[in-house]
């Protein structure tokens, strides 16, 4: 349990946790690449460590020291295994579509969270390339067998990321050509890696083609996370005034820019530059009068890990605030849309779960009392921000889920 005592202001400059999308691609690719490489400003959340655990027991190299980490990659990788994912969904999804091409025998499983969580979805369309993988009744633990991959046309109902990346991930191995089309275009980190690595890869549209490709081992400075940035730009905008330094605005992760802009949240970018790959810049937010938004299926997968928080600034805004498409929130660590309107009624808000998200009435202010987390990360910060702008503060109970993505949250936020 952690108490929360309220602030009547919120001011200061951060440097955040490397990008927990970029830093799993960075030890997985670099794994299994041509050479050696350093990867700097990594995140060292619980779900990066089940990574960088699952490469070396594959055979890879990898070696920490604080947030640096040299990798040296093992081509051939090793078989019979037994891969422990811990919490992190990413990791094993990416993993099924990198392994099922390796010519590995591998079984990946993972903590009472994570064997909850659907893999049917990432099985299917590796399938297609002949992927031969088991799962329990389309939930974890996955097995792989080896299987020589062949690249096709697969075509995505949802967009997804690490659905996406799976598909990329085993295409590289796989003979031919492999495309995997979205509806609406997700986070790219992966298409960005492979393409800095040497892989025989094309962007067009929502569509990504990629052929069988050997990869070369590259440096990546990984950007501070815009997920975790978001937190301390919300208290920026209810309390006062925030910089947040080096932070990563690819352009397929700034959905939360796009609602500020909606919310009428005060915001700039400042000196920004092209690192690794990669768009960074500072960001400064400053206090702000909130109005109610809409957002639908097209805004979301740009900003689908920010939405309990935006749903949290809803609360605080003038007016009624409608968020749609956003089932995808219902197979996170936790329900997010029933845990965030939990979190935002328990506080003295008015927020109605739907199908597919939030009807928030805004009320400018919350009272405070007790966060219930489900032990899921997001919903834990989102909740130390609820009681950090609350009239009376509060408790939050599971707050060390923080660390999954942010080990430090709290000493950052000097509660």
């Amino acid at each position: 349990m952690r108490v929360i005592k309220p602030r009547t202001q919120f001011e200061g400059e951060f440097t955040l946790p490397g990008d927990k999308s970029v830093t799993h691609r960075a030890l997985m690719l670099n794994a299994v690449s041509r050479g050696e490489a350093i990867v700097t400003n990594a995140l060292t959340g619980e779900d990066s460590l089940s990574t960088a655990r699952c490469m070396r027991e594959l055979g890879a190299k990898i070696e920490q020291d604080g947030t640096t980490f040299r990798v040296v990659g093992r081509q051939e990788l090793l078989s019979e295994k037994t891969l422990d994912c811990g919490n992190s969904a990413t990791t094993m999804r990416l993993l099924t579509g990198l392994l099922s091409g390796k010519g590995v025998k591998a079984k990946l499983y993972g903590d009472k969270s994570l064997s909850s969580r659907p893999m049917a979805r990432v099985a299917e369309p590796l399938s297609l390339l002949g992927a031969k993988i088991k799962t329990s009744s389309g939930k974890p633990p996955v097995e792989l067998f080896p299987v020589n991959l062949i690249g096709v046309d697969v075509r995505l109902e949802i967009s997804s990321a690490q659905v996406k990346s799976a598909v990329l991930l085993a295409g590289v191995s796989a003979e031919g050509e492999t495309r995997v089309s979205e509806p609406i275009k997700s986070r790219d980190h992966t298409e960005r890696m492979l393409k800095n690595m040497g892989a025989d890869l094309r962007v067009e549209g929502n569509t990504v083609t990629v052929k069988k490709s050997s990869l070369n081992a590259v440096d990546v400075e990984v950007p501070a996370d815009i997920s975790s940035a978001t937190y301390f730009m919300a208290l920026g905008a209810l309390k006062g005034k925030t910089l947040c330094k080096n932070v990563g605005v690819n352009a397929t992760r700034t959905g939360i820019l796009r609602a500020f802009d909606k919310l009428g949240v005060k915001y700039s970018l400042l000196n920004r530059r092209i690192c690794s790959g990669e768009d960074i810049a500072d960001i400064l937010v400053e206090k702000s009068n909130l109005k109610g938004i809409e957002l639908d299926g097209a805004d979301v997968p740009s900003m689908i890990d920010e939405l309990p928080l935006i749903a949290l600034l809803c609360a605080f805004a003038d007016g009624e605030s409608h968020i749609r498409g956003a089932q995808e929130l219902k197979i996170k660590e936790s329900d997010r849309i029933s845990a965030t309107a939990e979190l935002i009624n328990g506080l003295g808000g008015a927020c109605i779960p739907t199908e597919d998200g939030f009807i928030i009435q805004g009320k400018k202010t919350l009272l405070g009392g007790e966060v219930n987390s489900r032990f899921d990360h997001r919903i834990a910060m989102t909740g130390a921000v609820a009681l950090l702008a609350s009239k009376n503060g509060g408790v939050i109970h599971g707050a060390e889920s923080c660390a999954v993505s942010f080990p430090n949250f709290f000493e950052n936020l000097e509660v």
